[in-house]
């Protein structure tokens, strides 16, 4: 049977492979186009955003399944993806480096591709995978042992199969890729072995590379096979040889920002977590501590990978408050081109498209222990109490002094990805309110092994919640409302003309909110945690809702008390399609 799929799905596509191809046009404009979804973000500036208003306050009460699709078997986990949709054809990424295509009409399998993952993987946080990318005849995803697959998008035959890095020191790769002008960009994970950044950009037929960026200073960057420039300046901000393995992992992928040509990639902690053994522990003259470009963003040329401007979030970084959360390119209400950020610090920064340069910040979760603020430069009022001890200074020389933290170090807010509403000019945020005791140990680097030099334990900050969606306004930090959920929050959230914001939790529930008010105004259970990331899209005169049902991702690997207290809750693996039927539409 699935033979006969595969060459149905081949012969469809011999006949019709000029219409088929997915062009740099089409991309540029994902967002004004309602009939498909090509990118992750729903756009590359990643605002994830939809047009359309077929479904809407007044009538998103009768939206009902349309289909469910099982990814079976016993590959469960954490469910990441977000779907993209394509000339009647649905693309997920599943757990364990898998890529289905779904007939959008039916809900049934097309085909489906489960990367061979050898023996001796390390993913820091689960098996999960984020999404895939599209472009020409070919659908793109990473797998876990670090490596960038093409395959032909009508029948999952791999076109080329391509290395990232080297899985047995650590690293992996989990997020979508991105496709900017005929090349297929991506980062890399595995930032708790002591890796090294990268961004990396790949022609799209072919898969060989174009140009490497690492984003740690000292390493060299590679243009067409050769070397091309230094990243920073060797020995600046990072203390002899640790910026060899000065972690700064681009795990969660990146933006485009077309009208300033621009890719924006955030970093992730850098190694080991141990601050006082990067220099960074104590406060000191300029920036020799800050260990660049770690815990930062990024605006890089995609044209040949050179940096454009950096801005770092968490200089001396000591609480592993990465810097990869998305960078979201919109239009301020007076005009003004800028980026919008949530940190895992706990802080909401906004930033000039044009460099990067900081406008301003505000703090989105309560009860922020490591910083009192953040200057006019955009830099930490560091509260230098709260920063873990150094393990040289205990008595025994194992275990430095312990502080509780907070945000914990899952973070205000972690990859789980925000959502803007150009018609309300609020970003929604899906938030966490939690804390953690955290101390340093003594740690040496070793290929293969963690390489964090502490320890922690994750606590709720507050009794009746830990989960907090927050509408948020960019131009003054003003929270306009917010959802409170038990459970902490870890998928995705989407924005429609509708006045509508969709997001679920990891109890099972998938919620529809009024955008300005934050009025529930339809739920349903779809029987596992909710961890994706949602998506819509019309189809004959009718609005589609898609999101994928399984609990896992970090949460439960990492979350101490947390972890205990949502054991309940039941693994899947569901991708839910909803729909709003024509006749209900008025109503």
């Amino acid at each position: 049977m699935k033979r006969f799929a595969l060459a149905v799905a081949a012969a469809i596509a011999t006949a019709s492979v000029a219409q088929a191809q997915v062009t740099e046009d089409m991309l540029l404009n994902d967002t004004a186009s309602t009939g498909d979804v090509l990118t992750n973000g729903m756009g590359r500036h990643l605002q994830r955003h939809s047009p359309l208003d077929i479904l809407n306050r007044d009538n998103v009460e009768n939206l009902v399944p349309a289909w469910a699709f099982s990814l079976g078997g016993e590959k469960q986990r954490g469910q990441e993806t977000q779907p993209l949709v394509h000339e009647g054809v649905m693309y997920i990424t599943g757990s364990y480096s898998r890529l289905y295509a779904i007939d959008v009409k039916t809900g049934r399998e097309i085909w489906q591709y489960d990367a061979r993952l050898p023996e001796g993987i390390l993913p820091c946080c689960d098996v999960v995978n984020r999404g895939a990318a599209i472009f020409g005849d070919n659908v793109y995803f990473g797998t876990l042992d670090a490596r960038i697959v093409a395959l032909n998008k009508d029948t999952g035959d791999v076109v080329w199969n391509k290395k990232i890095a080297d899985y047995k020191a650590g690293y992996s790769y989990t997020a979508a890729p991105l496709i900017v002008n005929g090349l297929v960009v991506t980062g890399n994970s595995g930032g708790e072995f002591g890796i090294v950044g990268e961004v990396q950009a790949r022609d799209a037929e072919t898969g060989d590379l174009v140009w490497t960026r690492p984003v740690i200073e000292g390493h060299m960057g590679t243009l067409n096979g050769e070397e091309s420039t230094m990243t920073g300046t060797l020995n600046a901000t990072w203390p002899g040889d640790m910026w060899k393995t000065g972690g700064g992992a681009t795990w969660l992928g990146g933006s485009y920002d077309a009208d300033t040509d621009t890719l924006v990639f955030g970093t992730g902690n850098p190694a080991p977590w141990n601050s006082h053994l990067r220099n960074a522990g104590q406060p000191v003259e300029g920036n020799a501590g800050d260990n660049l470009y770690a815990a930062s963003r990024l605006g890089i040329d995609p044209a040949n990978g050179e940096i454009k401007w950096h801005f770092q979030t968490t200089p001396r970084e000591g609480w592993d408050y990465d810097g990869v959360n998305e960078v979201v390119a919109y239009t301020d209400r007076e005009g003004n081109d800028r980026f919008a950020t949530a940190d895992r610090n706990g802080f909401f920064y906004v930033l000039n498209r044009e460099d990067g340069a900081f406008v301003n910040a505000y703090p989105f979760v309560k009860d922020i222990s490591w910083a009192d603020g953040i200057d006019e430069n955009g830099r930490p009022i560091f509260n230098e109490a709260n920063r873990p001890g150094d393990p040289a200074e205990a008595a025994d020389g194992n275990r430095g002094e312990v502080v509780f933290a907070s945000p914990s170090f899952l973070g205000g807010k972690n990859w789980m990805p925000m959502a803007h509403s150009p018609d309300t000019g609020l970003f929604y945020v899906p938030s966490n309110e939690w804390g953690m005791d955290i101390w340093n140990e003594p740690i040496t680097y070793k290929q293969g092994a963690a390489y964090l030099g502490s320890g922690f334990t994750i606590k709720p900050n507050y009794e009746d919640h830990i989960g907090s969606l927050k509408a948020i306004d960019p131009d003054t930090g003003e929270i306009v409302w917010e959802f409170q959920n038990p459970a902490p929050l870890w998928g995705g959230v989407m924005t429609t003309a509708g006045g509508l914001v969709f997001t679920g939790t990891p109890e099972g529930e998938f919620i529809a909110f009024d955008d300005t008010t934050g009025e529930v105004l339809w739920s349903f259970q779809t029987g596992s945690g909710i961890v994706g990331q949602p998506i819509t899209w019309e189809q004959d005169g009718e609005q589609y809702v898609t999101v994928i049902s399984g609990w896992g991702g970090a949460v439960p690997l990492w979350g101490g008390e947390v972890a205990s207290a949502v054991n309940y809750l039941n693994q899947g693996g569901l991708l839910w399609t909803f729909r709003l039927p024509q006749q209900l539409a008025a109503n």
